[in-house]
């Protein structure tokens, strides 16, 4: 039985995975396919509502949950022993649980235009190159929060708002990073989706780009601890 601690970071990781996906969703929905911009433009709102709705996540849920919302985070954590990992493996399951939600949620906004669908799959292809940005850009996050973690930063929600935001039009994957987010995508009809083959390669690409920077971290900030806490109560979980 879970204790009422945990299920508010279970719920925390859930809502803010739910809404994240949103935010990388929508904005291509409303943009490319509703108002009939094109993909450049769509992509550009679609790296700001992210990089926007990012922020606030991180600082709404962050004294909750310190808002991974990202399995490959999550797993990050896991390794580095700043999350337990029974903990962990439940913040994985809600996390991708929350993003195929916030699929739902995305095109239920759209059901009243023509081409609704509630759920299918993505013929997006996101190859090539595409998977050297998906490691590079996942391998930035994650050192970016362990930098944040270790500098005890009081701006961790903009700077990572702001990397999340600028990488995605800065890679040519258009910065996934983010395995629950890489799944949920293959369910969408939107342009931003990506077809099953490639997102479980991004999906594996991911976790790798995740681990390495984990490695990376605690090369370049020894002995810093980007959950504080977790080590507190890691023995109780």
């Amino acid at each position: 039985m879970l204790n009422n601690k945990l299920s508010q970071r279970l719920s925390a990781e859930y809502l803010g995975s739910m809404v994240l996906v949103v935010a990388a969703i929508s904005p291509i929905i409303l943009g490319y396919h509703v108002l009939g911009a094109s993909i450049a433009v769509a992509v550009l709102m679609d790296a700001v509502a992210v990089g926007f709705v990012l922020f606030v996540l991180i600082e709404i849920l962050g004294p909750v949950s310190y808002c991974h919302i990202n399995p490959a985070v999550t797993l990050a954590m896991m390794v580095s022993r700043d999350i337990g990992v029974k903990t962990g493996i439940l913040y994985i399951i809600v996390q991708f649980a929350g993003g195929l939600s916030g699929t739902a949620v995305s095109h239920l906004m759209f059901f009243h235009e023509e081409f609704f669908e509630l759920a299918t799959i993505s013929d997006v292809v996101r190859s090539d190159g595409a998977f050297i940005g998906e490691f590079f850009g996942t391998f930035m996050l994650v050192l970016t929060i362990y930098g944040c973690m270790h500098k005890k930063s009081k701006q961790a929600g903009l700077i990572i708002g702001l990397l999340v935001g600028g990488l995605l039009i800065s890679t040519s994957s258009t910065m996934f990073a983010n395995p629950q987010v890489t799944l949920a995508r293959m369910f969408t009809f939107a342009a931003g989706g990506v077809r099953p083959i490639d997102g479980a390669i991004f999906i594996v690409i991911q976790v790798m780009a995740a681990l390495s920077a984990t490695f990376m971290a605690g090369f370049l900030f020894p002995g810093s601890s980007p959950e504080p806490a977790a080590r507190e109560t890691q023995g109780r979980r």
